[in-house]
């Protein structure tokens, strides 16, 4: 597990929903020097964080929303980095959870060195990672239910569904076997 350590001036925490996000921004001793809810636009974010953006590193949890605040940053020079959802609820996992009190403790193991990175896909390889990623899951269901339907056939005792191996699909001579 690798931990992002680089010291800034300011550090945002950013606990991110797909239509509100709130923010936590530490100053370097540590201090709360900005602590909102806002909604989840570019807008929104680029004038929250506009006093600080001197040095500034703005840190989000490894969710599904993250793509576009990381765009944000990369258009306007700001320093974003993605934490590990994984490695992150095992470290500030506690009893109680809000946004705000999540923000702050993401903005926290970033300041403290303890912040685990996950890797910020660029932008140009996003759809083609959620592309393989969204196939990966429908051939995983298909096979599910191939799986299903061949057990159905083999509890009323029909012949073996026939399945090609490039393409597999059901046989005229196994989809004859449903008729009634």
């Amino acid at each position: 597990m690798n931990f992002y350590t680089q010291r800034h001036q300011y550090t945002c925490g950013i606990d991110l929903h797909a239509r509100t996000m709130y923010l936590c921004i530490l100053d370097r001793d540590g201090q709360i020097v900005f602590d909102h809810n806002l909604p989840s636009e570019p807008a929104a974010l680029l004038k929250a964080i506009e006093p600080f953006r001197e040095d500034l590193v703005i840190s989000a949890e490894c969710m599904f929303a993250w793509y576009w605040v990381a765009d944000v940053c990369l258009d306007h020079g700001i320093t974003f980095v993605l934490g590990h959802a994984l490695y992150m609820k095992a470290i500030h996992g506690g009893k109680k959870k809000d946004d705000k009190i999540d923000s702050e403790k993401i903005a926290r193991l970033m300041r403290g060195g303890t912040f685990p990175l996950s890797y910020v896909y660029p932008r140009e390889m996003r759809a083609t990672r959620d592309l393989l990623r969204r196939r990966t899951f429908l051939m995983r269901r298909r096979s599910e239910l191939l799986a299903h339907v061949q057990l159905v056939n083999q509890q009323y005792n029909h012949d073996r569904m026939a399945l090609s191996l490039g393409m597999t699909r059901l046989t005229s001579r196994s989809e004859s076997s449903f008729e009634l």
